[in-house]
This record gives structure tokens, sequence and C-alpha cells, in this order.
């Protein structure tokens, strides 16, 4: 098992990361909540991580704090949530903002995440909301949260801002004209994809 990563970030790709740790590199698939809180490429990254072994992949996944992983592998004990959607929902809202959700038994926040229809948002209120607190550690949450991993450029402002932006929410779980919509509603022409993805999250979150 894999659980924790040192080393070098070489490529950005969200929702897709490449870290070089002692020359070997590792693909790593991250919410964009760790994603906004890394550095430039080529700064040094720590990562907790969980490893899921499939038939056909070893897929490893990395989160830029303990709470966030452990959020992750409650969620993946959820009937019918796999890693996708355990991704979306750590993309689409912070750490507090599910607790308060658990707490508040708030299916109408939930079912605005992408692959979420009210009977799913229904099963993870109900399964969490007596082990939120152990499993995600919702009582030290901070004030604030700090495709394949395929050869492409580094984000830039612009049209390759915005495409970038909208391929993310599509691997997120987002259909293509919805991605497009959000993305676009947000665009100003000059902002980073990772700007475009948080401000794109937030509208969609608003419903």
């Amino acid at each position: 098992m894999i659980g924790r990563l040192a080393g070098t970030l070489l490529r950005k790709q969200p929702p897709w990361l490449l870290v070089d740790v002692g020359g070997v590199g590792y693909e790593v698939e991250a919410p964009m909540s760790t994603i906004y809180d890394l550095p430039e490429e080529g700064g040094a990254v720590v990562l907790h991580t969980h490893l899921q072994v499939r038939d056909d992949a070893h897929l490893l996944y990395g989160f830029a704090r303990e709470g966030e992983r452990q959020l992750f592998r409650a969620l993946l004990k959820v009937n019918g949530v796999g890693a996708k959607l355990a991704l979306a929902i750590l993309s689409g809202m912070s750490l507090e903002e599910f607790a308060r959700c658990v707490r508040e038994q708030d299916t109408a926040a939930l079912t605005r995440l992408p692959g979420i229809g009210r009977k799913t948002a229904e099963r993870l209120l109900i399964e969490l909301r007596d082990r939120l607190e152990t499993e995600a550690g919702a009582t030290e949450l901070p004030a604030e949260m700090a495709g394949a991993a395929a050869e492409t450029q580094s984000a830039a402002a612009g049209n390759d801002a915005h495409g970038e932006a909208v391929s993310a929410l599509i691997t997120l779980g987002y259909k293509p004209p919805e991605a497009s919509r959000l993305v676009t509603a947000v665009d100003d022409g000059e902002s980073p994809s990772e700007t475009l993805i948080r401000a794109a999250l937030k509208g969609a979150l608003k419903g």
C-alpha cells in the first residue's frame, strides 16, 4: 500500500498530477480541493495517498490533508459510490460544507453535484451521519481548505485555460454542455484554469 508521497510536482493537469519521487514518476488523481493548494510545477509536494487495486489497473489518489483522504475512504464504503463520484464530492464542496450537509441532512446541496441523484444523496447522508466525525476528522477542520496524465502543456490563460477547465469538469462527471456553460459563465479571459474551475464549481453548488 502506498500511503504517502513526498517529492517534486512535475505536472499539474487537473485532476491529474505527476509527482517525481526519487526518479520515479507517480501518476496521481486528486480532487480540486487538493489541487488548489499545490505549488507551481517544480515545487515540493507531500500527498496522503490511497491506492486502489483493480484487475486492469492500480490507481493512486492523492490528498493534501489527511481529513480529505479519510472522507474519500468513507465515501467509498457507501453503496453505489465509486472513486470518480467521491472525487467529485471533494472537488465540489469543502470538508466543512460536506459536514454541514450531513448534520443538516441537506440533500438539495448534494444533488447539485454531478452524478448525485436524490436517492444517492439520501443514502450518503444516512450512512455517513453517525461516523462522519470519526472517519472524516470533522471536529478538527481548519477554517480554510488549505484523463490520464498524458503529455500536455502547462496551464495558460485565455482559450487554453477555458478548455482545460471544461475538460476538468467533464472528468469530474459534468456533462460537456453543462461544463462548458459553467466555465463560460465565470471566464474573464485572463484567469488560469484552476481559478476558472474553482469559480465554476462554486457556481454549480449554488445552483
